[in-house]
């Protein structure tokens, strides 16, 4: 019984990550604009500003929380990216940005 109660709680899709987004803001909102009355000036709105940044963090959280894993098919078709070598000027190239093939000495 209380696994089915759990559930209610369960934020499963994005839409339902956004509306929570969407709750926190208003609180943040109407916890800024208290603070605004309390602590009229520059503190007040440093406080106001600091409460807007709650949502956008909790936001990015719950918006990554709920993203599907990806299959293990499209994990095969996507080849991972070759790191590119780096290239140095003449002047600062090191021993180990030379290939193996060439000889480090010429004829």
């Amino acid at each position: 019984m209380l696994k089915k109660i759990g559930r209610l709680f369960t934020i499963k899709t994005r839409f339902e990550a956004l509306l929570v987004t969407y709750a926190i803001a208003v609180g943040a909102i109407s916890r800024g604009q208290a603070y605004l009355y309390e602590y009229p000036g520059v503190g007040g709105w440093l406080l106001f500003a600091c409460c807007l940044g709650l949502p956008f963090l909790a936001g990015a959280k719950l918006l990554d929380s709920v993203r599907k894993p990806e299959s293990r098919q499209a994990r095969v078709l996507i080849e991972p990216r070759r790191r590119r070598r780096a290239v140095r000027h003449r002047r600062y190239r090191r021993v180990s940005d030379t290939p193996r093939t060439e000889s480090r000495r010429r004829a």
